[in-house]
């Protein structure tokens, strides 16, 4: 099944098959009740006239409860999940920018979001969770009374999910994902990993993504399989939950198998008796040295795979069943795939060019974003900016990113959002945000400022100044305060080999 809607996707599961379980001995969510579940929200949401196309916001914490909202409410209208972690400006950036129709928050959890909401005139839904029906069990309270209208089934090309994605040369754009882009990259991923019922993969990352949506969870689901929901990576608690859950497979980033490794050798019993068949590895490239070393503690393939919003995750991914090139994100995990030169014409195989991709699990366009769409669509095919080679066995390279979105361990940041709220601040005359290189993460966010003249301002204000108007990953860890900084040929600020140029390298 590689087209429907997200209802059709859930239909795969044995009636009495768990399709949602949690660690901590709570009641599992069978097939039958999630499918029940789903009626029910779309029923409840409804009749606060909500349905196909509206957008709603969701602010909630990883576990099962954000599985199921998601599932729910975009099966039946527009799911926008936003990170539980973002300040004031940033949901209202965002809840502005989707035109949010509702937000839903966790019954008694207090968020910036819902300041906003009041701000927008935002109706806020509450979720409460009734783990003894089964986990991500909920029904939504709602703090006022909405006017009611019949809802209509979803089509394949309605909008079920929409994420923004980062930009350095304008601001963050929205990329819609209709219920056919979800289908079909949910079973790409079904077919690489060779997913069946008898599957049972825990979720670590964060359901707010891409790749924790598709790959860890919606992708599972399509096969009849058990989604074990953590409450979101936590390096001392992932071998007790891989002890008691017994999952077959997880999907994670580099970053977090990096964390895993090094607890391995002080739960060594847990790892000898672990039940995976294979590990799965996406969002920013995964050392060489690391895939070697996860295969030689837990015995089993290291899969790593190569995604972006835009194509619903997955692009290319190494075959489980076929050989696996440690540096490559192997061979198409689903749409087509070129390399090509600045004419749009395939480089041949091992000459460096642009990755280029087209297929049913790629979005039709940016939304209200034609400047965009002009320069991400050629020719019917979406140019991603990245920087690669494939061989002569279609196996794909990154090589380098032709954007400067920055990359701090699989969470993508835009260095403009950055400079933006940095230039807030006072003192500040001139700021560009830039990777710069980490052992671990792979890059980190920095960011050269020039003062205003006849102000003063540390390193350490500007980071607390920035704390509170970003989310933690888009601080920058080091802030240069230079006289000038450094402008390329048109005297254009680059962004792009600064880290080098400001002896961060």
């Amino acid at each position: 099944m590689t087209a429907g809607t997200i209802s059709d996707l859930l239909k795969t599961g044995a009636d009495d098959a768990f399709a949602l379980s949690a660690p901590g001995g709570t009641k599992a969510l069978t097939y039958r009740a999630l499918r029940a579940l789903v009626a029910e929200i779309a029923g409840s949401l409804a009749s606060q006239g909500i349905g196909a196309g509206d957008r709603v916001g969701i602010v909630l914490d990883n576990g099962p409860e954000m599985a199921t909202a998601f599932l729910t409410i975009a099966s039946a209208a527009t799911a926008a999940p936003l990170n539980p972690s973002y300040r004031a400006e940033e949901f209202e950036f965002y809840l502005s920018d989707l035109g949010a129709k509702l937000l839903v928050v966790a019954a008694g959890k207090d968020t910036p979001a819902l300041g906003v909401a009041a701000k927008l005139d935002i109706p806020v839904a509450r979720l409460v969770a009734h783990p003894e029906q089964g986990v991500g069990t909920f029904t939504l309270e709602y703090e006022s009374r909405g006017t009611p209208k019949k809802a209509r089934a979803t089509n394949l090309d309605d909008i079920a999910l929409v994420l923004h994605t980062s930009g350095t040369t304008s601001r963050p754009k929205i990329v819609p994902l209709a219920h056919r882009n979800i289908a079909a990259s949910a079973g790409n991923i079904r077919k690489t990993l060779a997913l069946t019922a008898k599957d049972r993969g825990l979720v670590i990352m964060p359901l707010f993504h891409i790749h924790g949506l598709i790959a860890a969870l919606s992708a599972p689901l399509s096969a009849g399989g058990e989604v074990c929901c953590s409450p979101g990576f936590n390096a001392l608690k992932f071998f007790a939950w891989l002890d008691e859950m017994k999952p077959t497979w997880y999907t994670g980033v580099p970053t977090m198998h990096q964390a895993i490794l090094l607890r391995a050798p002080g739960n060594a019993e847990i790892v000898k008796n672990h039940r995976l068949r294979f590990i799965r590895s996406s969002s920013s490239p995964l050392p060489p040295t690391v895939i070697a070393e996860l295969e030689r503690v837990f015995g089993v393939p290291v899969v790593e795979a190569y995604g972006m919003t835009e194509a619903t995750h997955q692009m290319a991914s190494n075959p489980l069943g076929g050989p696996r090139k440690a540096g490559t994100v192997g061979p198409s995990g689903g749409p087509e795939i070129r390399v090509v030169d600045e004419t749009g014409t395939t480089v041949p195989s091992g000459k460096t060019g642009e990755i280029v991709i087209r297929g049913p699990n790629v979005m039709t366009a940016y939304e209200n974003n034609p400047k965009a769409n002009a320069e991400a669509f050629y020719d019917g095919w979406f140019r991603t900016g990245d920087q690669g080679v494939m061989d002569e066995d279609g196996y794909v390279s990154i090589t380098g990113r032709l954007k400067e979105i920055i990359n701090r361990g699989g969470e993508k940041i835009s260095p403009r959002e950055v400079d933006e709220i940095i230039m807030e601040h006072p003192a500040v005359h001139q700021c560009v945000t830039f990777a710069m290189p980490h052992d671990m993460l792979g890059e980190d966010v920095a960011a050269a400022i020039v003062l205003r003249q006849g102000t003063a301002a540390t390193d350490k204000e500007l980071r607390e100044f920035a704390s509170a108007r970003l989310a933690p990953y888009k601080v920058p860890r080091k802030i240069l305060i230079v006289e000038q900084i450094p402008v390329g040929a048109t005297g254009k600020l680059q962004r792009i080999g600064l880290a080098q140029k400001l002896g961060l390298t």
